[in-house]
């Protein structure tokens, strides 16, 4: 349902998922170029470690930082998305085409505007923690939702080293325990069991099966 007193910022702008005050929800976003086992990953610690009620994939029209060469159409890796994973708990959604944004601040403006009731959280892997401080205006999304970040192979220590994560080391949160609630800016690194798949080894994987004779 609707959260009551909320003012409009696009006006056909429709929830992927029912949406009320008081929920925590979670958004991981990224291009899904393809979708794999290491967002499914992303998504169970933090259903499980933060105690959120959804997460929503946002996949990306064109992730800024990315070529545009390679990248699948969108609807593919939607329909990719939607088939690797089925869990009542997890919509993917194109919500950033509906929205006509580009930058994840963008989108975090709206959302948290739209759905003021709502404990927004932002889900990265480590990996994205490193390059943080590239994506347009990071001290603002920083300021809009708390961050959570979980830790991938290769990345162990972004959350020490990365210059987002020293330049808001005030930020840094050691218990999970309601940091969906929690006022940002709020950093949390999550370690535990890490999976080492990534969209990139994945798409290499398939360009070998693709040119094998």
């Amino acid at each position: 349902m609707w959260c009551e007193g909320m003012v409009s910022v696009v006006t056909e702008l429709h929830p992927p998922a029912p949406v009320a005050a008081g929920l925590r929800i979670g958004l991981l976003g990224g291009s899904f170029n393809p979708a794999h086992a290491g967002h499914v990953h992303i998504t169970e610690v933090g259903l499980r470690r933060l105690g959120l009620d959804y997460v929503w994939w946002l996949v990306s029209p064109q992730n800024p930082l990315k070529a545009a060469h390679g990248m699948a159409p969108l609807e593919q890796r939607l329909a990719e998305a939607r088939a690797l994973w089925s869990h009542p708990r997890v919509i993917v959604t194109d919500l950033e085409r509906r929205l006509h944004t580009r930058y994840t601040v963008d989108t975090l403006k709206h959302l948290t505007q739209r759905f003021a009731g709502v404990h927004f959280v932002w889900l990265m892997g480590s990996d994205n923690l490193e390059q943080f401080h590239r994506w347009r205006d990071y001290s603002t999304i920083m300021h809009l939702v708390p961050v959570a970040v979980i830790v991938r192979p290769g990345s162990s220590l972004a959350g020490l080293r990365a210059r987002a994560a020293q330049h808001f080391a005030s930020a840094r949160v050691f218990d999970p325990a309601g940091f969906a609630q929690r006022r940002p800016p709020a950093l949390i690194v999550l370690d535990g069991p890490r999976h080492p798949l990534s969209a990139t080894a994945i798409r290499a994987r398939r360009l070998a099966g693709a040119s094998a004779p």
